[in-house]
């Protein structure tokens, strides 16, 4: 495994192997601290790909002021060490200067997407994801690239400036990875103190007690939503920012919950943590192949 921090290296290395050894190469796109939900994903990318390059970067640009970028955790080591057992390739741990260099000025906006839910309450949160996608995209030039369904708008944005900006490359979603108590893992759980990590399994436990009502029958967004709200506000130290119940591909919030799949999607501070989850209802199932 190689540790890569320059730009220009790893695009000579991802050159090289697309072009001289024919393989196929798959990206993880990280901040590091990683958890088993990252880990999820570097198993399938190892999975499905010749080569795995996993970045470690924690991007400036997607924190808004007063968040957390300077006190984000940090450990190269401690995820080298964990990636060595995945047989992990590449590792490309830029820094800032390396990403965003002296006169940079070129940031991409994903319209329409970006606005709403996460990109509401964080405004500018998207166009730095879409900007930091963009330049590992072009540096790396993957066949495949892996990220979680916990980010659901990230997802949908991801995927959008992919298909807009007519990227060869194809975008894995996976699904959400869960402590036992059914809190979504993230490595903001590490602020988290033990009464807090208690706490936050009842954001788990609001939407699915919502999804229990939707399959009862319940179809009325605004119920719905009133189920999260106060199975939430039910928590002393929980403190619900959104919950909003939207079409799963578009974003349009939805009175009624019809055929479409749905996102329910919430974000709640426990504490001072803020934390985010979400759901799908009336999820397509995949059909499965005809025998030949």
């Amino acid at each position: 495994m190689e540790i890569i921090n320059r730009r220009q290296r790893m695009s000579s290395v991802a050159r090289k192997i697309r072009r001289e050894q024919d393989r196929t190469v798959g990206l993880v796109p990280t901040m590091g601290a990683l958890h088993e939900g990252h880990l999820s994903l570097v198993r399938e990318a190892r999975r499905m790909c010749d080569v795995v390059v996993v970045s470690v970067f924690v991007n400036p640009t997607q924190f808004g002021p007063g968040e957390d970028f300077e006190h984000y955790p940090r450990d190269l080591t401690k995820d080298t060490a964990l990636l060595t057992d995945y047989n992990v390739d590449y590792i490309f741990a830029p820094t800032v200067e390396e990403m965003y260099p002296k006169g940079f000025s070129t940031y991409v906006n994903v319209e329409g997407l970006s606005e709403q839910l996460e990109g509401a309450s964080r405004p500018g949160h998207f166009r730095g994801v879409a900007t930091v996608v963009t330049i590992l995209l072009n540096t790396v030039r993957p066949d495949f690239a892996f990220f979680g369904q916990k980010d659901a708008q990230q997802a949908l944005v991801i995927r959008r400036l992919v298909k807009d900006l007519a990227f060869d490359t194809e975008i894995v979603i996976l699904p959400i990875v869960r402590e036992d108590t059914g809190l979504a893992i993230s490595s903001r759980n590490l602020y988290l103190n033990a009464d807090e990590q208690a706490s936050a399994a009842v954001i788990h436990r609001a939407l699915v007690q919502a999804k229990s009502a939707y399959k009862d029958g319940e179809r009325s967004a605004s119920r719905l939503a009133d189920i999260v709200r106060s199975t939430i506000e039910s928590e002393p130290r929980a403190r619900l920012d959104y919950v909003a119940i939207a079409d799963a591909e578009t974003l349009d919030p939805l009175e009624r919950i019809d055929e479409r799949p749905t996102l329910l999607a919430v974000a709640a501070y426990i504490g001072k943590t803020r934390l985010i989850d979400n759901t799908i209802l009336n999820k397509v199932k995949k059909k499965e192949p005809a025998p030949q």
